[in-house]
């Protein structure tokens, strides 16, 4: 019997269909016979113990420019007739994104939310991954200049990132003689209220940063994302670029510390981040992508892992 799905993720029109998750997660389930609702996550509405959203039935095709039919949207009453629900609107994470997550956390023994919402509150990406502390290289988390001067001296180059950004956004390299390091950490103080990281720079990571996929804890696959023409960023995002991987043997040990973790907190879709064959600095929960380059390079089906994963889960309740 097919379930009724709804995703809560951005405008179908907005997408690349060449490349999104999210997208290939819906043809995944449409092909199983499932029932397809999209929603967008501003329409979330808690009303007396109801919560709702104005969502409208789907159908997809891999058609550039004709990817989508949708029907008229309707109030749906998200733990009466939705049976899963997928979280997959883009981040940043922030108090928006948070509380929409502790309104689906209500709809816990109704209606599966998948990754699980509280779960994805209590792990964003630059913060849970400080649990596997031992697979990261040096790491200092502070809005306290003084303490970056004296991790700079120390480590020569650096990165700089925003604590909760994505894709790639405003990350910096500091350069080993320091040059504008005092001035980039006043703007990064004045533009976000939370503390930063920052880490050394790892020359690796011009050989790419891996994307490893994890599905219920287990190895899914993986892709090698390496920096466009003049960057240092590899994120696709950002003009990076694909290539097929596997994992080295250090890989495989952060994969399996971390697998019963995660399948246990209900983060069934998860996407790490690792330079150079050991070095682990990203955890993503909230909207993890690369299946579909993934698939295109090894000749797999990551989105039907995904859904074997959800209908579990889903006949377990």
């Amino acid at each position: 019997m097919g379930l009724r799905v709804a995703i809560q993720m951005d405008p179908l029109e907005s997408i690349n269909i060449a490349g999104d998750s999210s997208f290939a997660l819906m043809l995944a389930a449409q092909a199983r016979g499932h029932e397809v609702w999209h929603y967008d996550v501003t329409t979330l509405t808690y009303d007396c113990g109801r919560l709702t959203a104005w969502a409208a039935p789907v159908s997809v095709q891999r058609v550039v420019g004709d990817h989508f039919t949708m029907g008229e949207r309707r109030r749906v009453d998200l733990a009466a007739d939705i049976d899963v629900i997928l979280m997959r609107q883009d981040p940043p994470f922030h108090l928006g994104y948070i509380s929409a997550a502790l309104l689906l956390d209500r709809l816990k023994g109704t209606t599966l939310v998948a990754n699980d919402p509280r779960e994805v509150i209590n792990a964003p990406e630059k913060m849970y991954v400080l649990d596997y502390a031992r697979f990261m290289p040096p790491t200092l988390v502070t809005r306290h200049l003084d303490d970056v001067r004296a991790f700079h001296e120390q480590h020569g180059a650096v990165v700089v990132k925003p604590l909760h950004g994505n894709g790639g956004k405003a990350i910096f390299k500091v350069d080993a003689d320091g040059t504008n390091l005092s001035a980039l950490f006043e703007v990064f103080n004045q533009t976000w209220p939370e503390a930063h990281m920052v880490q050394p720079f790892i020359p690796e990571v011009s050989l790419g940063d891996k994307r490893i996929v994890l599905v219920d804890g287990e190895f899914a696959g993986a892709i090698n994302r390496r920096p466009g023409e003049g960057e240092f960023r590899s994120n696709l995002a950002r003009g990076g670029y694909a290539e097929a991987a596997g994992l080295s043997p250090q890989e495989e040990e952060i994969c399996a510390a971390m697998g019963p973790d995660l399948k246990a907190r209900g983060l069934v879709f998860v996407g790490i981040d690792v330079i150079g064959g050991k070095w682990l600095t990203e955890i993503n929960v909230t909207s993890p992508t690369g299946i579909v380059a993934i698939d295109a390079f090894n000749g797999t089906d990551t989105a039907a892992l995904i859904w074997d994963a959800l209908e579990r889960r889903h006949a377990a309740m």
